[in-house]
């Protein structure tokens, strides 16, 4: 598999100008154009590296793709680890790298989406790159931004990054079957992300065994 890199100067950096986030919000837009245009319901999926992005990913795949017509594009620094296993379930995955940098961006969504034969797709899996900071600031013209958080990752990730769960239509909590033995509750990160954002739909998941699955697919509105 060939990834999709950036080239010199395409990637935009949260640390940069202002104006380079406001021309990723107009790319954005105009992948969201793009996207509505031939019909396809794009997902951002976000969150920490080993919370369980690729194994939802595979899981989601694994119920729809006998209703729906699936790509994934996958984010990842250098690697191609998680696309190969998601694409061990027979659908289109791109890869994307990203070097050095800690998110995806709408110019890289843009190079992705040239790759795929949009008309025949009716659902789009982005997976971000790990990291529950920079992707917030970048939307990349998806319908949902979707934060998956574990149990392993203790009792304080979402007090300590508010900003993504505010941006957040739907929260997936990960791993709940490691919770008593990590000593985490669920219904408290639970408790936490509403008090940032109380509209948003928070779902417990195993994302290995497949628990959860039918709550977020009916969050996703498929």
């Amino acid at each position: 598999m060939e990834p999709i890199k950036a080239e010199e100067g395409e990637i935009f950096d949260i640390e940069l100008e202002e104006d380079l986030l406001r021309k990723n919000e107009e790319l954005a837009r105009r992948n969201r154009k793009i996207l509505d245009e031939y019909k396809i319901v794009a997902i951002d999926i976000m969150g920490s590296i080993g919370t369980g992005k690729t194994s939802l990913i595979k899981n989601l795949i694994s119920h729809l793709k006998g209703k729906y017509e699936i790509g994934v594009i996958a984010g990842d620094l250098t690697t191609t680890i998680d696309a190969d296993r998601i694409e061990k379930e027979g659908i289109k995955v791109i890869q994307v790298n990203t070097g050095k940098e800690c998110h995806l961006d709408a110019n890289l969504i843009k190079k992705a989406l040239k790759k795929f034969d949009l008309g025949a797709l009716d659902l789009l899996f982005i997976e971000n790159v790990g990291n529950l900071i920079c992707p917030a600031d970048f939307p990349l013209g998806s319908h949902c931004r979707m934060v998956v958080v574990s149990v392993t990752e203790g009792p304080w990730m979402v007090r300590k990054h508010p900003y993504i769960f505010s941006q957040a239509d739907v929260v997936v909590i990960n791993k709940i079957d490691l919770a008593e033995a990590m000593k985490v509750s669920p219904e408290k990160l639970a408790d936490d992300v509403y008090k940032i954002n109380p509209a948003v739909k928070v779902i417990p998941a195993n994302c290995i065994a497949g628990k959860g699955m039918k709550e977020i697919i009916q969050a996703l509105s498929f």
